[in-house]
């Protein structure tokens, strides 16, 4: 279901969060397209990515969102600064980080539970730039990739939501993100971009 595109002239005047930051892993792609394409187009804050990818082969992640969204989908850059209705993915073989000014950075520090990019990095590196006006979102994946991240949210004030175990492929990484007993939300897949969207957008669910 398509989230209802919001009237107010300047919606960053009113959000109650500055940024949402997503991983995901195994069958994630079907799990971004699905919250992606129901996000209006006046989103009012940026949307960053983390999906587990292998360097060795390109990837098509970038293009195939574009086609599913309004919203503009791009590969981060190191150095570029953040925009609303933009969304923004980690590429392969890089860790995706955000810092305080609203700018990305791009590492190749080592892997971190195997991965890189890895999603506790990225959400690590958001709860200490945007401490509780950040909101974090677990998809369907295999290990625990997420979960200290999830931790370090919560300790600066922020929300965290996980998909549920109904609709995950894999239960690896949400079930570990809710095992730390910071995870606010559980939900099944259809119900996150609205959730998401309210968050933003009155701070509250509903």
């Amino acid at each position: 279901m398509k989230t209802k595109e919001y009237q107010a002239s300047d919606l960053s005047e009113i959000k109650a969060f500055d940024i949402v930051a997503i991983a995901a892993s195994a069958d994630g792609l079907k799990a971004l397209i699905e919250i992606l394409s129901a996000l209006p187009s006046n989103f009012p804050v940026p949307i960053l990515i983390v999906k587990h990818i292998s360097p060795k082969y390109p990837s098509f992640l970038t293009q195939i969102l574009n086609r599913h969204t309004s919203l503009t989908v791009k590969p981060a850059e190191d150095g570029e600064k953040l925009y609303q209705s933009v969304v923004y993915i980690a590429p392969p073989d890089y860790h995706l980080l955000v810092t305080p000014n609203g700018t990305i950075s791009l590492s190749q520090s080592p892997k971190v539970h195997f991965v890189r990019p890895s999603a506790d990095v990225l959400f690590e590196s958001v709860a200490q730039s945007y401490k509780e006006r950040a909101i974090a979102v677990v998809l369907t994946g295999g290990d625990s990739d997420g979960s200290k991240g999830v931790e370090a949210i919560k300790k600066m004030g922020g929300i965290a939501i996980a998909q549920d175990r109904a609709t995950s492929t894999v239960f690896g990484m949400p079930a570990a993100a809710i095992a730390t007993g910071c995870v606010d939300f559980i939900l099944p897949l259809p119900e996150i971009a609205g959730a998401i969207a309210n968050l933003v957008i009155t701070g509250g669910m509903f």
